[in-house]
């Protein structure tokens, strides 16, 4: 890469390094090519220099002499570990139903327009910005220090993640052990777990519902039963205060799957690299067996038919416009400190505009194709029970562990079917929660050397930690400690998160600025489509969300239970207790620095590497073209 670097009118977080005084460089021999080499100093702002290397010898070596930071085996294990954490169990359980529920094909407007002007973009400057400083998602706010705390608030969300996340693995793993049988075991009643009044769907018909209850809200049915008594043993609580023992059978299957992570990530990228080959693959290979069998099924053209039909009338309604926002969001896995961290490992010359494009148009494309695996079979489950579509269609926990898992009880060659679905349910989750875990040991282990250098340590800390703090979602009650903390834990907060991220690398660091490391590591600065979307859209789009999430906040519920107000503020506390890192360390970096209240507002918004030009008077964000540049 030939990349001419002058300080005079460059400020960005890398700087030139300076050539030895009155020792001018000599040329570069013709046969030797000339690479720039990123090496970063202890206090945490990286230079560049050139070296004269042979060819094939291209090494990369720290100021204290260990070897530069870890790259990825390969670019697809990049690739695939991005795939692997955005296309996760949502994708399955959530954005079919949206795109049912808010006019079918009409949906798929506001989706793409929000994932063009906001997700992509969203996506590309996560991606940039790990890739350009090395960092995770703490150290990477070199670009401006007062920021730093937008980074802790993302890894201890989450962390947030993994304490329940993990759990909803667990329960895939338990369905995957209990599928192992002649007769899947929520086919019949009569079981220990099952009450005198389940109903055996054989004999079951629309009179049993009755009061307009809908078919996929009927809680007597084997299915539903298994899932409620049988795995949560919900039945012996009595809401969020009498949670009771963790299950045995649950904590072994969620030992598994922290182990299974811990291996995963213990050695960094070189190992988790190589685990998303099978994580992110197979359940493309699973949905496409599903889709191919379900739509051979009865009624499937009629769940089809409802999934893709198309209510533009729908598109008058806001409610429909707040889905496709929050969908896209949270979809995309923007805000999580993963993107950045995953991104952090690459070269430094890596094309992430193209990955970006590639990765997330991936993502929702699943979405859509995923939509036909899981409207077929409500087809057939409508056929089969004589319903509407609309009493079996729902999302979530629902979807997957009681409705899918019935319809594929009634198919010849049950166990088959059943044990490839949790197969892909338990992938889908497992390298998300890699990315997921992945961003806070990176994080702070950037941030902290002692972390980095006890890597192996760290993540069996990290892992222990959130397996004893799942154990809560697996007590009777723990579906309520899941809910609360599955509301609380990354919905206003990571909106918050992200809103303050674009308005720190847009606004304070400059998108002008950002383009031009973009244009540092490929070569090709950004549009004015994108610069524009990170100027003005994406945080415009992001404060939106958040807006709408607060208004649109109701009392948490689950099903019929009712939260306790003491619950809700728990929740507001969680939620919270990440947002309040932001102002918290905007004080803590206002008051550390010295000078006069002008010099100490100056070293919190200039990169860290450009401190001396604010002792010479030099600040760039005193002026006002900083402010007004694109």
């Amino acid at each position: 890469m030939n990349a001419q670097l002058q300080p005079e009118r460059r400020a960005s977080a890398v700087a030139p390094a300076q050539d030895c005084p009155g020792q001018p460089p000599p040329p570069p021999p013709p046969s030797k090519d000339v690479e720039l080499l990123l090496v970063k100093e202890q206090n945490g702002v990286q230079y560049t220099s050139s070296s004269l290397l042979p060819p094939a010898a291209s090494l990369h070596y720290s100021a204290e002499g260990q070897p530069e930071r870890e790259t990825w085996g390969k670019k697809i294990d990049f690739l695939l570990s991005v795939i692997g954490f955005a296309v996760d169990l949502a994708n399955v359980w959530r954005f079919p139903y949206l795109c049912y529920k808010n006019g079918g094909g009409a949906f798929l407007i506001p989706y793409i327009l929000f994932l063009i002007i906001a997700g992509m973009p969203l996506f590309y400057m996560e991606l940039a910005l790990g890739q350009y400083n090395r960092e995770g998602a703490a150290t990477v706010w070199k670009i401006c220090p007062v920021f730093k705390g937008v980074g802790y608030a993302v890894i201890l969300i989450a962390l947030y993640v993994g304490f329940y996340y993990n759990v909803i693995i667990a329960w895939s793993l338990y369905y995957l052990f209990s599928s192992f049988t002649f007769e899947l075991p929520w086919t019949n009643c009569g079981n220990i777990w099952n009450s005198p009044n389940c109903t055996d769907p054989k004999l079951f018909n629309a009179s049993v519902l009755g009061n307009g209850t809908k078919y996929s809200k009927y809680k007597l049915t084997p299915a539903a039963e298994f899932y409620e008594r049988g795995v949560l043993h919900l039945h012996e609580s009595s809401g969020i205060h009498d949670l009771g023992s963790p299950r045995w059978q649950l904590s072994l299957c969620l030992l598994v799957v922290v182990i299974i992570l811990f291996f995963s990530l213990w050695k960094g990228v070189k190992t988790s690299g190589k685990v998303v080959w099978i994580t992110a693959t197979l359940p493309y290979v699973v949905l496409f067996v599903l889709l191919i069998h379900g739509i051979t099924l009865p009624g499937a053209y009629n769940g089809i038919n409802a999934y893709l039909h198309i209510d533009f009338r729908r598109l008058k309604e806001a409610t429909v416009w707040i889905d496709a926002a929050t969908q896209i969001f949270y979809s995309l896995g923007a805000g999580f400190g993963v993107l950045i961290a995953f991104a952090s490992y690459n070269k430094f010359d890596n094309n992430c505009y193209r990955d970006a494009l590639l990765t997330s148009t991936i993502n929702c494309v699943t979405s859509f194709i995923s939509g036909f695996a899981i409207f077929s079979i409500l087809g057939y489950m409508a056929h089969e029970h004589k319903v509407k579509i609309e009493d079996v269609a729902t999302e979530g926990a629902g979807l997957v562990f009681i409705l899918y898992p019935e319809a594929i009880s009634t198919l010849s060659g049950s166990t088959f079917w059943a044990v490839v679905f949790f197969i892909m349910l338990l992938t889908l989750g497992i390298d998300s929660s890699m990315g997921g875990m992945e961003a806070v040991i990176t994080g702070l282990a950037d941030d902290f050397q002692i972390l980095k250098r006890h890597r192996k340590l760290f993540t069996f800390g990290v892992s222990f930690g959130t397996f004893l703090v799942a154990l809560f979602c697996i007590t009777n009650g723990g579906i309520y400690v899941l809910t609360l903390l599955d509301t609380f834990a990354a919905g206003t907060s990571i909106l918050f998160a992200v809103l303050m991220e674009a308005i720190g690398v847009s606004w304070f660091y400059g998108v002008d600025r950002f383009s031009e490391d973009i244009q540092q590591m490929m070569g090709f600065k950004p549009g004015l489509y994108w610069r524009l979307c990170w100027k003005f859209v994406s945080p415009a789009f992001l404060l939106f969300v958040v807006i709408v999430s607060i208004i649109n906040f109701k009392p948490l519920t689950y099903d019929d239970y009712t939260f306790p107000l003491w619950a809700n503020r728990i929740g507001w506390g969680i939620a919270l207790s990440s947002m309040l890192l932001v102002p918290a360390y905007i004080i803590y970096k206002f008051l550390n620095v010295r000078g006069t209240f002008k010099e100490r507002l100056a070293y919190c918004i200039t990169p860290e590497n450009e401190h001396h030009l604010v002792a010479q008077g030099n600040v760039r964000q005193f002026k006002l073209q900083h402010w007004l540049s694109i």
